[in-house]
Order: structure tokens, then sequence, then C-alpha cells
């Protein structure tokens, strides 16, 4: 069931705990004092500015981007794979599963990799599934 557009600014700030509590309440109370209203939209761009600033951002990408699986097993390169994935729209959803796969691919260590791509599989969970089963066999 989709939340309607105007329930979700209300509902993501239900949520909000501690510090983020009193920045919300404050944020709130100075966009209503200028009259403006708060979309979903822009409650998401005010509030990544604050907690996920570009800077922080940049770290992220490029610590995905130069992500290999190294002398880790499988299944810590995978949770360390998604923790990062989550911060890359493009990797998500149906139509990023393959390009995500591809990427997940690309960071395993040779031996790994010769022994599960050729079978071309393209779905994320069971890709990494393979994966950890022939890490742990081996």
């Amino acid at each position: 069931m989709a939340c309607l557009e105007e329930k979700k600014v209300a509902f993501g700030t239900y949520t909000l705990v501690e510090e983020t509590e009193y920045w919300w309440e404050n944020t709130h109370q100075c966009w209503e004092a200028e009259g403006q209203a708060m979309t979903w939209e822009t409650f998401k761009r005010v509030f990544l500015e604050k907690y996920f600033p570009e800077d922080v951002r940049n770290k992220k990408e490029m610590e995905f981007l130069e992500l290999k699986q190294g002398n880790t097993t499988v299944a810590e390169y995978a949770t360390k794979f998604e923790e990062l994935v989550r911060y890359f729209p493009h990797y998500q959803g149906r139509d990023g599963e393959s390009s995500k796969c591809v990427k997940f691919l690309n960071g395993l260590r040779p031996e790994v990799k010769q022994a599960v791509n050729y079978q071309g599989v393209r779905q994320f969970p069971l890709l990494v599934n393979m994966c950890r089963i022939w890490d742990e066999d081996s």
C-alpha cells in the first residue's frame, strides 16, 4: 500500500528521535514561519544535507567504487557490498539487479569470479549464495 504524498512527511518525521527530532522541530517551525510548505522531496533534500552531506556521500561512493573482496570471505565482502550499495539508487529495484550483480562479480577474487561467472546469474541473492557456497567449499 502506497503512502499518500501529504502523509509522507508526517510519517517520516514521526520516526525521528533525539537530536534529529529536535532538528526537525526547529526546521519545521522555520519553514512554517516563512509560509513554506514542506513536501516529501524538500524534506528529504534538507534532511540529507544535514545528516548525509556531500563530502560523506563522496567518500561512500569512492569506497563502493573501489570495493574488492581481497582477503575477506565472500560473506564479509557481500555484507560490505550491501552496506554501501544502498546509497546508490542505480542499483536498486528490478532495473538495477543485473548491474548490481556485475559490480559484485567484478569485485570478487579471480578464482571465485571464474567459478561462478560463466553461469550468468543476474539475481543478486542467488549470486551471493552461490559465491558464498563456493568460497566455503574451497
